[in-house]
């Protein structure tokens, strides 16, 4: 599809457009996770790039492709994440183009109002302005190529299209394996045009993308469950609950799009219960709507279309699977990155068509509204995108929308007490505790401050209560660790290190502790292995390098 020269001013005014709305998160930093996701020390190198695509637990996704851009970044910019958010918002701004390019194909009227809605609708700002969805933007730029070259081979039944399709979709999943719906999702697309499917034109050609889509899919469903720990209580549905999530959150992203007021970073997690009609009327009502836009199809097929593609492109993410963040809500706006297009591209053509059929005369006022529309937009994700300038502003504004946020509590808890402001950390876990009792992370930063606070027995008490929530937390068994060689109880100590290092072997901190206990019950040469080690990893820190000169003094060495 070649771009004329209107095309290309519009993609550059898109492009424009998003820099200015998302301007406030340019200079943002470090949020909850983003430490995880950006290349750690122990990476850097060039063998830290073949254990990004080979060693399975190096990252914390097996997002390969995503990690490599990472990487890349981290050779280019460093510390600087001003460079990161930049690649992140010019990702964005590329797939809003393709967006257009895909619904001028499509001939889908008010091609340009759903890009801009794309580019622009606040529900984006999650995605955009927070490091860690780069899976988001960058296998949105390959899962909108890829329907893109599809969409040209179907026409011209080319077989250079088709393969290079194949690799887009191929690197997206290797971005973000959320888009393994793309076969499903061109096959709405073909049944919207042609009012059919046929066997050998467009259901076969699409069935390699739909195995190494499935293969995907079930490979980071079990990634979720065994490695990252998407299991346990806060997991435990029954067939007949996760179809009650999953009909609340369709509702929940369907209003978002329609009335983005009440965005947060994290919402409160819904109790599910069978028993409770409304949550029935959510499922009956998602279920009737998909009726109704069947029986209406043969006056229109594109509600239909757009309601299959949205919800289609939404089930990795409706509860029918485990995915981490379920621990703290069912929804998240960062998972309708993609959902949200068809939707954008029904209301964009519905205004386009009755403008067009009943206002002729006021169709010159049609750019003058768009440009109104983008201003509005602006302006909205720019107040959005402002609470991503630091962790500090985002929790506090999580609060003030999701008071029940146990989340955001826990985070600024850890954010005070790194900060060493004891009183305040102190306050917020004790909150997040109280909201979440069974968390064994804010219960083993609740005893971290009480540990520094010097009240040692009861920071011990919240680290066994931490780990009786989640026995798989090494470092709340290295922390009981330190709290009982300070009670005297060195036996005891070296259990809960030696636990701590066989849930997580390349913890220097526990080799640390593990060093000093063996030292204190004359077991020297086994605390000089641990020191050895955790200056090993750990080569910066100080503290490491004394304990292990001290062993070698008191061995003789």
């Amino acid at each position: 599809m070649k771009i004329n020269r209107n095309q290309l001013l519009a993609f550059l005014l898109l492009a424009a457009a998003v820099f200015i709305a998302y301007e406030p998160a340019w200079r943002g930093g470090m949020l909850w996770d983003d430490d995880k996701h950006l290349t750690s020390a122990a990476l850097r190198s060039a063998s830290g790039l073949w254990r990004i695509w080979f060693d399975l637990g190096a990252t914390q996704q097996y997002y390969p492709l995503m990690h490599s851009a990472f990487w890349v970044q981290d050779k280019l910019w460093g510390a600087n994440l001003t460079g990161y958010h930049l690649v992140t918002i010019a990702l964005h701004a590329m797939s809003a183009g393709i967006v257009l390019m895909i619904l001028k194909r499509l001939s889908v009227p008010g091609a340009l109002m759903a890009a801009v809605l794309f580019a622009l609708h606040p529900v984006q700002v999650e995605s955009v302005a927070w490091l860690s969805e780069l899976k988001n933007t960058l296998s949105g730029v390959f899962y909108l190529a890829a329907m893109l070259t599809y969409l040209r081979f179907d026409r011209h039944r080319r077989v250079g299209a088709y393969l290079l399709a194949f690799i887009l979709f191929l690197a997206a999943l290797l971005a973000k394996t959320v888009t393994a719906t793309l076969p499903g999702a061109l096959l709405v697309v073909f049944w919207w045009q042609r009012g059919r499917l046929e066997i050998r034109r467009d259901v076969l050609p699409l069935a390699p993308f739909a195995m190494i889509g499935i293969g995907a899919g079930l490979f980071t469903a079990w990634v979720e469950r065994t490695v990252i720990g998407a299991s346990g209580t806060d997991f435990q549905l029954s067939i007949v609950e996760r179809c009650l999530v999953a009909g609340h959150a369709f509702w929940f992203y369907l209003r978002h799009l329609v009335w983005p007021g009440d965005l947060a970073f994290s919402y409160a997690r819904w109790s599910i219960s069978a028993s409770d009609p409304v949550q029935w009327l959510y499922l009956l009502s998602a279920i009737a709507l998909v009726v109704v836009c069947w029986i209406e199809r043969r006056r229109s097929r594109a509600p239909l279309a757009a309601v299959l593609l949205f919800a289609g492109t939404l089930v990795p993410v409706l509860g029918f699977f485990n995915v981490y963040p379920f621990r703290f809500s069912f929804v998240a706006d960062h998972f309708q990155y993609l959902a949200a297009i068809p939707i954008f591209a029904l209301a964009a053509a519905a205004v386009d068509t009755v403008w067009t059929r009943r206002s002729r005369a006021t169709l010159w006022l049609k750019p003058f509204a768009l440009a109104a529309l983008t201003a509005v937009l602006i302006l909205t994700t720019r107040a959005y995108a402002a609470d991503y300038a630091d962790a500090e502003t985002l929790y506090t504004a999580t609060i003030q929308r999701t008071p029940t946020s146990w989340m955001a509590y826990g985070n600024l808890g850890k954010l005070e007490l790194e900060r060493g402001r004891l009183q305040q950390a102190l306050g917020y876990l004790t909150e997040a505790v109280r909201l979440k009792p069974d968390s064994g992370e804010a219960l083993n930063d609740l005893g971290s401050v009480l540990h520094r606070l010097g009240r040692v027995d009861d920071a011990a008490e919240r680290y066994e209560m931490a780990i009786r929530a989640e026995p798989a937390l090494p470092e709340a068994h290295n922390n009981l660790c330190a709290a009982f060689q300070q009670l005297g109880r060195t036996r005891d100590a070296i259990a809960q290190c030696e636990e701590a290092l066989r849930l997580r072997p390349d913890y220097a901190e526990a080799h640390m502790n593990l060093g000093a206990a063996l030292y204190l019950v004359d077991r020297v040469d086994d605390a000089i292995v641990h020191f050895r080690e955790a200056v090993r990893l750990a080569p910066d820190s100080a503290q490491a390098q004394a304990n292990l000169k001290r062993a070698l003094a008191g061995a003789g060495r």
